[in-house]
Parts: C-alpha cells; sequence; structure tokens
C-alpha cells in the first residue's frame, strides 16, 4: 500500500528493504553519525541510548526532523533568543554557517522565533579562498532572503592576511586571523546593531578546544570554552546553536539537502594546531562516536579552584574593545605589524617585549604614545 506524507503520496518500499525506524513508512536511508545510537525520540534526546533504536537506520525525512528539532530544542533549553532580537550569522560560506543559516531561517519561521536575521562575513583578505567563499554567501544571501553585510580587514586594520603573511610567515598567522576575526565580527554586528551573533561551531569544534586548552593549560579559556553563550560581559554575546550537532551530521543535511556551501580549506592553516587535535578527536570517533559528547560533558564539568586567579576584564585603552590588559591582543599585534615589528605580540620577544616580565600588553602600554600614533587611523574608527 502506498503511504501518504504531507498530503505527498510515497511509493512503497522494495520487498526486503529496510524501513526507516522512525517513521516505519519510507525506505531506511542512513544511521545517523551521532552517536549510531541515538535514533530516539526521547526528550533527553541528547544523552539517550535507548536500546530499542541503537543501531537503527532511518530516512532522509526522518534525519531531516530529529537534526531540525535537536537544535530547536537547544535553543530553547538554554534560551538562546528573546522575541524580536536582531541575530547576525557568522556566515563564511563554509558547510555550518550555510546550515545554520538554512536551519535557523527554517526555525524561525516555523517556530515563530521573530528575529530579524542577517549575514555577517568577514573579509580576511585571502586571495583564492576567501574572495571564492564570499561569492557563495552573496548567492546566500539572495537564497534565503536575508541582508549582507562583508567587513574586511583591508578597511579594520589596513592590512589583509595575504599581507600579514608574507610578513610573518606560515608559523604564527592564525594568530593574527583569529584575533583579528573575533574583533572584525564585534565590529561589523555593531554596525548593524544586532542583539546577538550566531556561530557555526559544532561539537567536534567544542571538543577540540576543550582539548586544546587542556594542551595548552590555559584555565580561563578552559572555563569558559563549553559554555554555549559567550561574550555577555563585552560588547556583544554570541551564541553556538550547533554546541551539541555532529560535524558529520551537518554535512550529510547539506549534502542531502542540496545546500550551496564552500568547501575548501583555509590555504594558509595546513599546520595549524587544531589540526592536530582534530585528528586525535577524529580517531576517537571512529572508536567510540559518544566521544565527543563526552569530552564537552567534560569540560562543562570543570571546576576551576578557587585559589586560582583569573583574569580581570577590561576594555583597551586605544579602541576600547574587551581586554584583561591595558592594551587588547588586536592593538598589540597591529602596532607591531605598523612598526615592522611582527612578532611584537606572539608571546615574550626579546629584546622586544623587555625583560622585566611585563605581558606585552603592559609593555605595550609604556609606550602608549608611541603606538596610539601607529594604531589611531586605521584601528580606533569603531568605538564598543
Amino acid at each position: 500500500m502506498d503511504s501518504t506524507i504531507e498530503g505527498v503520496r510515497q511509493p512503497p518500499a522494495r520487498a526486503g528493504s529496510r524501513l526507516c525506524t522512525r517513521c516505519g513508512e519510507r525506505k531506511a536511508a542512513l544511521k545517523r553519525p551521532k552517536t549510531l545510537e541515538q535514533v530516539c525520540l526521547c526528550p533527553s534526546h541528547l544523552l539517550c541510548s535507548c536500546p530499542m533504536f541503537r543501531d537503527k537506520p532511518i530516512c532522509r525525512e526522518c534525519f531531516y526532523i530529529v537534526f531540525e528539532d535537536e537544535i530547536h530544542q537547544t535553543i530553547v533549553d538554554n534560551n538562546l533568543f528573546k522575541l524580536g532580537d536582531r541575530v547576525a550569522i557568522g556566515a563564511s560560506g563554509g558547510k555550518d554557517s550555510t546550515v545554520l543559516a538554512y536551519v535557523l531561517s527554517e526555525l524561525n519561521r516555523r517556530h515563530k522565533y521573530c528575529l530579524d536575521l542577517f549575514l555577517l562575513s568577514v573579509d580576511e583578505g585571502i586571495t583564492g579562498y576567501r574572495d571564492d567563499s564570499l561569492e557563495t554567501v552573496k548567492r546566500n544571501e539572495i537564497q534565503y532572503g536575508l541582508p549582507l553585510k562583508i567587513v574586511s580587514y583591508k578597511d579594520l586594520y589596513g592590512w589583509t592576511m595575504d599581507d600579514i603573511v608574507k610578513a610573518i610567515g606560515l608559523k604564527n598567522n592564525c594568530t593574527f586571523c583569529g584575533v583579528f576575526r573575533r574583533q572584525a565580527l564585534d565590529r561589523g554586528a555593531a554596525l548593524l546593531k544586532v542583539d546577538k551573533i550566531v556561530t557555526g561551531h559544532n561539537a567536534d569544534d567544542i571538543a577540540e578546544t576543550v582539548l586544546l586548552n587542556i594542551l595548552r593549560g590555559d584555565i580561563a579559556r578552559l572555563s569558559r570554552c563549553t559554555f554555549i553563550t559567550t561574550g555577555e560581559d563585552g560588547p556583544i554575546p554570541r551564541c553556538k546553536p550547533f554546541k551539541y550537532t555532529y560535524e558529520k551530521e551537518i554535512v550529510m543535511y547539506a549534502y542531502f539537502k542540496k545546500l550551496d556551501y564552500f568547501s575548501t580549506e583555509c590555504i594558509y592553516s595546513p599546520n595549524a594546531y587544531r589540526g592536530f587535535a582534530r585528528e586525535f578527536i577524529k580517531d576517537l570517533e571512529r572508536m567510540r562516536p559518544r566521544a565527543i559528547l563526552d569530552i564537552i560533558k567534560s569540560g562543562e564539568n570543570f571546576r576551576i579552584s578557587t585559589t586560582t586567579r583569573m583574569p580581570e576584564q577590561g576594555t583597551c585603552e586605544l579602541c576600547g574593545y574587551i581586554s584583561s590588559q591595558k592594551l587588547c591582543k588586536a592593538c598589540v599585534l597591529l602596532d607591531g605589524l605598523n612598526r615592522g615589528l611582527p612578532k611584537l605580540g606572539i608571546g615574550r620577544t626579546k629584546g622586544v617585549a623587555g625583560g622585566d616580565g611585563d605581558s606585552d600588553s603592559d609593555q605595550q602600554a609604556k609606550r602608549s604614545g608611541r603606538s596610539r600614533s601607529s594604531l589611531q587611523g586605521k584601528h580606533g574608527n569603531v568605538e564598543f
């Protein structure tokens, strides 16, 4: 007998084919990578491993439903938005941000979040990579009907990543890009006057960050890297609706939905430190898919000793951006570039940062009169 789904008649499953364990009507097409045991309808779906649904395949349509419902549940459980919020979606053109823009648009319409959504992209100035990915974002703007704002390193800082790599090389370029990109997103969000920024960081990304912060001994970041909302003490809060969403499932969703996204990796990050953590996480996932969620859960349960001195948040004396030092990291790095000392803000540099044990930012603050002239023209055009 034919089955009818939402008014559309579906062909009967072929004899001998396995049916979807969720709807029991359509042919099963996949097993969820997010721990093969998690095809379940329980309210506590993120932690469930019911034997009834363990290692069972589902159809594409049910996968869409489960995927979107889990993200909706994450949004609701964590009160990520308020009615009428203006929300900027960090859009790079990659799979994560493209799926985020598509799903958030669908959920906003379906569940009446009443959000004003915008696409916000950062042009780092990487020839052959970012220029191509931004073309994808521009197509997404038309496909999803979302306004697009693009901010560039060149306009904000006077430097492109191509220029920075020429000056610093490939060893530490990701430090510059990470610091500048974070601030560029906040600056773009301030121009859009949004209430929140959402990013496509997924469960794999967060598990990698937990591991990296342990390896680096970075207590300050370890204590907050699993927060689903960060920056509440800063200019604009950021949230991660994909916190519990596996990267493999995002790829499957984008593939089956035939979404338009850019899949090339950054040409300057093949040897990034994070890549080694990523490979380790993938090895764990192959042996035990549940490991990704377990690492996140462990990160959530870390308790920082009361005797540990945590940095106090303030604002940068030059640009007004949030900083635990007198000068923010972006100002320190930018001043080094402008003065022909690109390694100035990376670790401790003998003969540059001094030998009295002061931090880079403290050393820079002592030279604030000289620094201010090299920063104000390019770096102070947006106040926080």
